[in-house]
């Protein structure tokens, strides 16, 4: 049945996160592993694996570790986030809901995302999934005033998607902001400084010179 549940571990981020993904409501088996995506049939690690490959900080010796960050290994999955400057967190703190139900969902209460805006280097914020946009838009896009990117879910509730389209999809929609790791891009990530004075939505940007970051 229906009952209220709070979001019971906070975001995920650093001051030198520069891609956000919001997801909806952490499922029961998210809440019981403590951590983002925590259901082992969910593709959200395999899929950024595919995308990011392995981090600096994973590889042991000559070999990298070519699999995805174990389900139950939580430290390794905030390696891997850090070392690829990508924050996690959910768009609703609070709701009444039956299960993992999004459909569901109830009596909303939406998370503080200025908290992580004001506090990071974030330039481009993604949905993962429908629900996760429907709520994005009904709540945070008003207070923030930045638009979000939709990704296709990557829960296994989303049987019509193959994991390999996922990958395709999620690396389509993802690939302007990967922009920001390459020196000899001309596009630039935003800085707060850059959103404080101007009615924007969000993105990379061919900046004037003063709003460039000097190190990416």
């Amino acid at each position: 049945g229906i009952k209220h549940a709070n979001h019971t571990f906070g975001p995920e981020y650093q001051e030198d996160s520069r891609i956000l993904i919001l997801g909806s409501f952490p499922s029961v088996k998210s809440r019981e592993a403590d951590f983002y995506y925590g259901h082992p049939q969910n593709r959200f690690w395999k899929i950024l694996w595919q995308i990011f490959g392995s981090p600096s900080e994973m590889k042991k010796g000559p070999e990298v570790i070519t699999r995805a960050p174990s389900p139950e290994n939580i430290s390794e999955k905030k390696a891997f986030l850090k070392a690829n400057h990508i924050a996690l967190w959910d768009v609703i703190e609070e709701c009444d809901i039956d299960g993992s139900s999004d459909s569901s969902i109830r009596n909303v209460i939406p998370v503080d995302i200025q908290r992580i805006l004001e506090t990071s280097t974030i330039e481009r914020i993604f949905v993962n999934g429908k629900t996760a946009e429907k709520y994005y838009l009904k709540y945070l896009e008003p207070i923030c005033g930045r638009s979000a990117v939709c990704l296709p879910s990557s829960s296994p509730a989303n049987a019509a998607w193959r994991f390999e389209a996922l990958v395709d999809e999620w690396r389509r929609l993802l690939t302007p902001s990967l922009s920001m790791f390459d020196p000899n891009s001309k596009l630039q990530p935003a800085g707060g400084a850059f959103y404080a004075d101007k009615d924007i939505a969000d993105g990379y940007l061919l900046l004037p010179e003063e709003y460039k970051l000097t190190s990416i």
